[in-house]
Parts: structure tokens; C-alpha cells; sequence
């Protein structure tokens, strides 16, 4: 499971990099339309309206993804003065209780958002693919632009915070081993030490 380790990262710059793609094409294509060349009758056969929507969903996708990887690397806003105050063992008990509440909320938004999920017309997709009776079943409503499938938007509720909620029971059950929760170090840059070790 050493994939899972860093699965936030891999997640984010992916869906940041097709944002940037999907926005610089439909720039350059917008400037392209308006220049006089050979190929301009070929531009404005290619349509990009859907673009700025993909861009709103992609970055939708990072924010339920970054908040995984707050959990993990400890990034997070907390106010915990009055935790810091406390002695040892009555400071575990409360950081305990704040990590095994986050797991709860965030468990409660993935099974929410799962059924929310399944009835805005996942089911009907599933159904379709496995060719079970549809009779019944409505397909679900599309996007505006892109006209997908909205639950395939809307997935990222109940993938994102399921993987929030595995991130706080991690974090917690490290925690109660160690005594020690993720702490982010604003001036550390992975792999910058393996490189000064090389040199």
C-alpha cells in the first residue's frame, strides 16, 4: 500500500495539469480564431465552451483531495491552545475525540454523498453496463456544457471524504502509538535532503 502514501499528491497535479492544458488551449485557441491564417475556417469548427466548466470540476476535485492531504501532512487549521494547556494524558483524550470526530463527520459526508451519488444516476449506469432491468430507473441529469453524467461530478463527495476519513483514523491510530500527530514544515522540500546527501 506505499501507493496510497502519497496518493493526494499523484491526484491534484494530475487534476491540475489537465487545468492548465484545458484553460491554455482554449486561450490560445480563442486569440487563434481572431488571427487570419490557413487554418482559421478549421478553429472555428472546434468548439471549447465546455472548457471553463471542466476547469470549475477539476478544481472542485483538488479541494475534496487537498483536504485528505491537510488531514495527512497535519496542514489543517486547528485551535488548540487550550489542548496544548492540558496535561498529557487529558491532552490525548481530547485529541483522540477531535481526530475520531473528523473520521465520524467525514464518514458521514462519503455514505451521504454515496447515496446522493447513486440515485442522481449512477445506478442507471451501473445497471446499463451490467445489462440488468432498467425499467424504473432514470438516468440522471447531465451537465450543462459538457453533458456528463452529473454523478460522475458529484463523485468526488464520497471518494474525497472517504479518503479524508481513512486519513483521520490513520493519523489517529499513529497517534496513539506514538503520541505524536503530522506536523508541516513550511520550509521542508521532499527530497532536497537526498540530494544534499548525493552532493
Amino acid at each position: 500500500m506505499k501507493w496510497l502514501d502519497h496518493l493526494e499528491e499523484w491526484l491534484i497535479a494530475s487534476f491540475m495539469g489537465a487545468a492548465t492544458l484545458i484553460i491554455f488551449a482554449s486561450v490560445l485557441h480563442r486569440y487563434l480564431v481572431g488571427v487570419q491564417s490557413p487554418i482559421q475556417d478549421w478553429l472555428l469548427t472546434l468548439n471549447f465552451a465546455w472548457a471553463q466548466e471542466a476547469t470549475i470540476y477539476l478544481f472542485v476535485w483538488m479541494a475534496k483531495f487537498g483536504a485528505a492531504y491537510g488531514v495527512r501532512t497535519g496542514i489543517h487549521v486547528g485551535v488548540d491552545v487550550l489542548i496544548n494547556q492540558l496535561s498529557s494524558p487529558k491532552r490525548k483524550v481530547f485529541v483522540l475525540f477531535g481526530l475520531l470526530a473528523g473520521a465520524l463527520f467525514t464518514g458521514t459526508v462519503a455514505t451521504m454523498g454515496a447515496r446522493f451519488v447513486w440515485e442522481n444516476g449512477f445506478h442507471y449506469a451501473l445497471f446499463h453496463a451490467l445489462h440488468m432491468d432498467m425499467t424504473d430507473l432514470v438516468e440522471g441529469p447531465t451537465t450543462p456544457d459538457l453533458e456528463w453524467q452529473t454523478w460522475i461530478i458529484y463523485s468526488a463527495i464520497p471518494l474525497g471524504s472517504s479518503l479524508m476519513c481513512f486519513r483521520f483514523l490513520q493519523v489517529a491510530w499513529n497517534f496513539m502509538k506514538t503520541g505524536e500527530l503530522p506536523h508541516h514544515d513550511h520550509g521542508h522540500v521532499d527530497g532536497l535532503d537526498e540530494e544534499v546527501a548525493k552532493a
